[in-house]
């Protein structure tokens, strides 16, 4: 249990279609396990749940528990940082929205070519150094985003961080959008230790197209698809934790049990890992994580993420001649709500592109969406 992490990023909600309507009771649920089993790292950050969920973590945790007996890990909202001056906002406001003196881990959030100018101009680095040597801070780093010559970059300006976090997952682990591998390797190099996001990729990891499935069940038809994933990762000598974003107490009571008793991959599963890596890149054209930092700035209220689950979906269903008529309902339905936009009413803008970690090219990729799921004929049958 030392290496999970609570990653308090897509917690259960009363509503799905409202992000900050978080099913609290079940979170607090989900925390008593976590902690009963052992677990200490709580990790959050100032956008998650469109804003609400450093308050979740509040009263869900710090309320309940001895701030002594609990980690907790936050970021620095870089992105949204105009001034220099904002940065001791966001930091001043995270530290009443968490019900916190200090953290025990603050990051620079997602250090990429879009936040570049605020991290280096604004000196990013010097404030979260300030913060430490005030004793509101007990370790400073950054989550990271980008191609390994930026993180080399990165490094060498802050040679001083603590820790670094990097997206690692068996399905990027040679991605050459995503370099995993390549990153690991830098901050390795560095000698810093590094915290693991992303470990099951959305979830993705855990829901596994069907053929792929298969060949983990006809190994292990205990083992969960997630085993895999999450042991993948605790292998790696120099990661420290393992934040793994659970929705649902049983999934939490899942994961538990998964790290309680955690092994080392063997040869034969380490094939059976490349075998189903093979699969679900061919089968899932696109790579989203589902993290919906795109969403929340997008001036049309297109739903991107549920869109393109469904459009994966429709590729998988193509190819394995399963269900077709499914995720283009599913589309459709989602569409024609009055609170979404459709596909086809991507205004090009860009923001969404600016945000996303997997660096997709959403607005093209929407219109690959329009072109497959938006069926006319389909549209004029829901509406009889």
């Amino acid at each position: 249990m030392d290496k999970f992490g609570f990653g308090m990023m897509r917690l259960p909600q009363l509503d799905e279609k409202d992000p900050t309507k978080v099913d609290i009771e079940q979170v607090k649920q989900m925390v008593d396990e976590y902690i009963q089993a052992g677990g200490k790292y709580f990790d959050t950050a100032y956008p998650y749940h469109n804003g609400v969920s450093e308050n979740v973590l509040k009263e869900a945790v710090v309320d309940r528990y001895p701030r002594e007996d609990i980690i907790i890990a936050t970021k620095l909202p870089i992105f949204s940082v105009e001034k220099p001056e904002d940065m001791e906002k966001f930091f001043n406001e995270q530290l009443e929205k968490c019900g916190v003196e200090y953290f025990d881990y603050y990051l620079i959030h997602n250090i990429n070519e879009m936040t570049h100018h605020a991290v280096y101009d604004f000196d990013s680095f010097e404030f979260v150094r300030q913060k430490k040597r005030e004793g509101k801070i007990k370790n400073i780093g950054f989550s990271f985003h980008d191609d390994p010559e930026a993180l080399t970059e990165a490094m060498e300006a802050f040679p001083d961080c603590d820790f670094v976090q990097l997206q690692i997952n068996y399905l990027d682990w040679n991605n050459t959008a995503v370099a995993s591998k390549k990153c690991y390797d830098i901050v390795t190099k560095y000698e810093k230790p590094i915290i693991v996001m992303e470990p099951v990729k959305g979830g993705s990891l855990a829901n596994l197209p069907e053929t792929a499935e298969k060949i983990f069940k006809e190994y292990d038809e205990e083992a969960e698809n997630v085993s895999y994933a999450l042991r993948f990762c605790n292998e790696l000598d120099n990661v420290f934790m393992i934040l793994n974003g659970v929705s649902s107490i049983e999934q939490m009571k899942s994961s538990i049990k998964i790290f309680k008793d955690i092994k080392p991959l063997t040869v034969k599963e380490h094939e059976l890992i490349d075998q189903v890596t093979e699969i679900v890149n061919d089968l899932t054209p696109i790579k989203c994580t589902e993290c919906n930092y795109c969403i929340e700035h997008c001036p049309v209220s297109i739903p991107i993420s549920k869109y393109f689950s469904a459009y994966n979906q429709h590729h998988i269903n193509q190819i394995q001649k399963g269900d077709l008529l499914g995720p283009a309902v599913y589309y459709l339905v989602l569409s024609e709500s009055d609170e979404n936009g459709a596909a086809s009413d991507c205004v090009e803008c860009g923001q969404c592109v600016k945000y996303c970690p997997q660096h997709l090219e959403i607005p093209e990729l929407l219109k690959d969406v329009d072109k497959e799921l938006n069926n006319p004929m389909m549209k004029e049958f829901l509406s009889t």
